[in-house]
């Protein structure tokens, strides 16, 4: 990305640009919006990282300890560039764990596919914990057992962020395109390896990737936005359900 980190950064000022000027949000809106989102933003990177770190740990790898990435500080998984573009955008990314397959314990692919998997299954059970949290705070309010203060609705408008986030980053990764968690789970399962246009399409994978999210911003659309909305309106519900109740 060096030879080309000016013009992304011109396309980071254009879409900052475009979100503070939308319809209806000031400034300060656009602030307090963010300030909401960023613990949900850092609780979510944090522990998808940290899973993909401790699962290829637990394999044999010890790449990850020795990179210090086993912990749960966010300072050492979060990605500037991923948080801005999920601040602005509404999809991004942590640090990738740098793993050494070959140091895994047991069948390579699977165990590639297990730690592919361990990121995005950290943030679905993120989104199902705090769903259940924001289930027991609302029927707290409602049944007189907890104050209905200023205070307890901000934080449970940050409780059902964290769900969202989680989910959107649980659905973002899931995308079959490198190097997001998707591509490796379909990497692992149809051993795309095997062909040759495997390691030429994983070396452009990120420019593709910020074409489909930039390109389509700065015309105002968000195509990956479309693409994931059907499964974003469907296993919210899903998860509320389990908690006995529907929020969306």
């Amino acid at each position: 990305m060096s030879g080309g980190s000016f013009i992304f950064i011109i396309f980071l000022v254009i879409m900052a640009i475009n979100r503070l000027s939308a319809p209806g949000m000031s400034p300060m809106q656009w602030l307090q919006n963010t300030l909401l989102l960023l613990p949900a933003i850092v609780i979510g990177i944090t522990f998808h990282e940290f899973m993909h770190a401790y699962s290829a740990y637990k394999l044999g790898d010890q790449t990850p300890k020795m990179q210090g990435r086993v912990t749960l500080n966010p300072l050492k998984h979060i990605d500037p560039v991923g948080i801005v573009i999920l601040i602005f955008v509404g999809f991004g990314w942590g640090r990738p764990v740098q793993v050494n397959p070959y140091a895994f314990k047991g069948n390579l692919r699977i165990s590639n596919l297990i730690v592919n998997v361990a990121g995005v299954g950290m943030n679905l059970f993120l989104a199902f914990l705090f769903a259940g949290l924001h289930v027991a705070l609302v029927y707290g309010m409602q049944m007189g057992q907890l104050p209905a203060t200023d205070a307890l609705n901000v934080f449970m408008n940050i409780v059902f962020i964290i769900v969202r986030i989680n989910l959107v980053l649980m659905l973002f990764n899931l995308l079959p395109i490198p190097p997001l968690d998707g591509f490796g789970i379909i990497t692992e399962i149809f051993d795309l390896r095997r062909f040759e246009w495997h390691r030429k399409l994983y070396s452009y994978g990120m420019f593709i990737l910020l074409a489909l999210i930039v390109v389509p911003s700065l015309m105002g659309f968000s195509f990956i936005g479309w693409l994931l909305t059907p499964a974003f309106t469907t296993i919210p519900n899903a998860l509320y359900s389990i908690w006995g109740a529907i929020i969306f």
